[in-house]
């Protein structure tokens, strides 16, 4: 049986992680495979800015830096940030896949070009950054949100009617306006909405959770992993003083004020 870590960018509790292992829901996947989630020690609030997302990189590494000591043989990303990719990367053998990355690959795949419907503005250079850094700004046909604050534990739950139709108007515009072949959503916590915009909008919409779950099933059946001439590994690697700073954090976090 493999077993495959998925780390959720957030401290959640027991309720706002069950809401993100809902994402299992949308994929078939063979039984020979396990998920499991597990939140950061500590973390961003709400990656709303570049002070969010370097955040982000230091906690999901810390929180999947042990995943192959810990008999993981794969880690999925659950954000679209792809935070703390590169780094695990650079420490595990065992395949590390990012949502980000995956489905704006698997888009040019699909179609000539693709956009992002994301539920908030400030979110909105998160995809910009990893376009360029993934080389495929040429196929980026828009980003558009339909700018509502986002709710990371209980995710859309209990706002189907008011956000489903405004995420339904932006990918429309995205094709119609903008020559979107392929939208991506923009975040895992989004993916309640995944079923209904896929009836709704005449091209694919990609659940970028799921698609990692799937990826990370095919990369472990073919027995490949990332490169590690694209990734090296650190002469001196600092585990202890990354999981002494998330320790402090947490301990920070929960201090009373």
């Amino acid at each position: 049986m493999k077993r495959v870590l998925v780390i959720v960018p957030f401290n959640l509790d027991e309720q706002g992680i069950a809401n993100r292992e809902a994402q299992m829901e949308a994929v078939e996947l063979g039984p020979g495979i396990t998920f499991e989630f597990r939140g950061v020690t500590a973390g961003p609030a709400l990656f709303d800015s570049y002070h969010d997302f370097a955040m982000a990189d230091i906690a999901i590494f810390e929180a999947g830096v042990t995943a192959q000591d810990d008999g993981y043989d794969a880690v999925c990303i659950d954000t679209m940030s792809d935070s703390g990719h590169n780094a695990l990367r650079s420490v595990l053998d065992i395949p590390v896949i990012g949502p980000g990355k995956a489905s704006m690959h698997v888009a040019c795949i699909l179609g000539h070009t693709f956009s992002v419907v994301t539920q908030w503005d400030p979110w909105k250079a998160l995809y910009r950054k990893a376009a360029q850094e993934y080389g495929i700004t040429s196929k980026l046909a828009s980003v558009r949100s339909i700018n509502k604050r986002p709710d990371v534990s209980n995710l859309l739950g209990g706002k189907e009617k008011e956000v489903f139709p405004l995420l339904r108007d932006a990918g429309l515009a995205c094709v119609e306006e903008d020559g979107a072949d392929v939208i991506c959503m923009g975040s895992t916590t989004m993916h309640q909405a995944v079923p209904y915009l896929q009836e709704q909008l005449p091209v694919p919409v990609i659940n970028p959770g799921p698609l990692t779950y799937k990826l990370a099933e095919l990369v472990l059946g073919l027995g490949i992993s990332h490169s590690r001439t694209a990734y090296p590994k650190p002469n001196v690697p600092k585990h202890d003083m990354l999981h002494g700073m998330l320790q402090g954090a947490a301990q920070t976090e929960s201090a009373p004020v």
